[in-house]
C-alpha cells in the first residue's frame, strides 16, 4: 500500500510516501522556525498561512523523488491532532480532499501516535509490547504500549511539558527561538565545575507515581538567573552553568520516571520519541542506564523526532492497512487524548 502522510500541526510542513513493500519512499519538510524566530514563538495564524502556501510544491517534490505520480497513491493521511486548529484545518482539507478526488481512503491520524511509532522506521525496531516515554514541546507521556491502538496512559505531566520547559528556561537565559537546542547546545559548553554547583530540583521523584512536573524546575532557574546576575557573575559562562544544570536535571527526571515504568509493566523495551528525544545528553543517559537492567532504549533518527511527514505516513499505513477509514467529514482535535483512540484489528 502506497500512503501519502501530511503533518501540518504546529510550525513544520511536513509531506512523506510511505509504501508498505518498500518502507519509506520519499519525505520533505518546511521548517517555519525563520519566520517565527522574530516573535519569539509560534504564530498560530502565520502557521497556517505558511501550510497553505507549501503543501503543493511539498506534494510535487515527494511524487518527483519517489518517481511516483498521483494515481500511485493507494490512500492519504493526514494529522488531526493535537495541535494548532487553524494549522491542522490547512492540511486536513488538504489531505481529505485529495484523497476523495482520487477516490482512495483517507485517514485522519493522531499526532502522537505518529511519534510513538516513529523509532519503527528504524532498521531494527522494537517489537510490541513496549513502554514510550514522549517528549515534545507540547506534550510529556509515558505509555505503555501493547499494540497498534492498544495504549495504557502511566503518566503524564500535570504542568509544562519537557519541551515547554526547555524552551522557557532558553528565554530566561536569553537565548533565541526554539530555545530547545540552543539550550543544549549551550549546555554542552559548559564547565562541568562550574556547572556542578548547581543542583536543581528533580520534580517528583520523591514521590510514588508517574506524572511530571517541569514547572517548579523553571522557577528554580529563574532564582539561579537572578541570584547571579544581582552577584554580577552572570556573565556566558555561568549561563552555560546554568544550561547544563537544569538539561541534567530534566533528563535525570525523565530517565528516571522511565526506569520506573519498565520496572512497573515488566518490560525490557523503552520508546522515546518526540523533539526532545534528539537531546544527545538524554541519548547517552538512556545508553548508560537501561544497558545494566538489561533494558533498551529505541529511538527514531533525529530527522524524525521533530514533526515530520513520515511518521504520519507510516502510522497511516498502519491504520489503512488494517481496514479503518475517515470519512468525509473534515475536522480536527485540537486536543486528543491518545487513550481515546481505537486499537488495529492487526499489529
Amino acid at each position: 500500500m502506497r500512503v501519502l502522510g501530511i503533518e501540518s500541526s504546529c510550525d513544520e510542513t511536513g509531506l512523506a510516501l510511505f509504501d508498505t513493500e518498500r518502507g519509506l519512499v520519499a519525505d520533505a519538510l518546511h521548517s517555519q522556525v525563520d519566520l517565527h524566530a522574530t516573535y519569539g514563538g509560534v504564530v498560530p495564524e502565520l502557521a497556517s498561512r505558511d501550510h497553505s502556501r507549501r503543501l503543493l510544491p511539498l506534494l510535487e517534490s515527494v511524487l518527483d523523488e519517489a518517481g511516483w505520480g498521483l494515481d500511485d497513491l493507494d490512500g492519504v493521511a493526514y494529522t488531526a491532532g493535537p495541535g494548532l486548529m487553524g494549522a491542522l484545518l490547512v492540511g486536513a482539507t488538504f489531505g481529505r480532499s485529495l484523497a476523495f478526488s482520487l477516490g482512495i481512503p483517507a485517514l485522519a491520524v493522531h499526532h502522537m501516535e505518529g511519534h510513538l511509532l516513529a523509532p519503527l522506521l528504524e532498521p531494527d525496531p522494537p517489537a510490541f509490547p513496549f513502554v514510550a516515554l514522549l517528549v515534545s514541546g507540547g506534550h510529556t507521556l509515558l505509555v505503555d504500549v501493547e499494540g497498534l491502538g492498544r495504549y495504557t496512559l502511566l503518566g503524564e505531566s500535570i504542568d509544562d511539558a519537557a519541551g515547554e520547559a526547555f524552551d522557557k528556561t532558553a528565554k530566561l537565559l536569553g537565548l533565541p527561538y526554539p530555545g530547545g537546542p540552543h539550550l543544549a547546545a549551550l549546555a554542552q559548553s559548559a564547565d562541568p565545575e562550574r556547572a556542578a554547583r548547581y543542583r536543581f530540583p528533580r520534580p517528583m521523584l520523591d514521590r510514588p507515581g508517574l506524572d511530571f512536573s517541569f514547572s517548579g524546575l523553571k522557577t528554580a532557574v529563574l532564582t539561579a538567573t537572578r541570584r547571579a546576575e544581582a552577584e554580577g557573575t552572570l556573565d556566558g559562562e555561568e549561563r552555560a552553568a546554568i544550561a547544563a544544570a537544569f538539561e541534567e536535571a530534566v533528563v535525570d527526571t525523565l530517565v528516571t520516571k522511565a526506569e520506573r515504568a519498565l520496572a512497573q509493566q515488566g518490560r525490557d523495551r523503552l520508546v522515546i520519541a518526540g523533539g526532545v528525544s534528539a537531546n544527545q545528553r538524554l541519548r547517552e543517559a538512556l545508553d548508560a542506564r537501561l544497558t545494566p537492567r538489561g533494558a533498551r532504549a529505541y529511538l527514531a533518527r533525529p530527522a524524525l523526532c521533530t514533526d515530520n511527514g513520515a511518521m504520519i505516513a507510516y502510522a497511516g499505513a498502519c491504520r489503512l492497512e488494517s481496514g479503518q477509514r475517515t470519512g468525509l467529514e473534515i475536522g480536527a482535535r485540537p486536543r486528543w487524548p491518545l487513550a481515546e483512540l481505537e486499537p488495529a484489528t492487526h499489529g
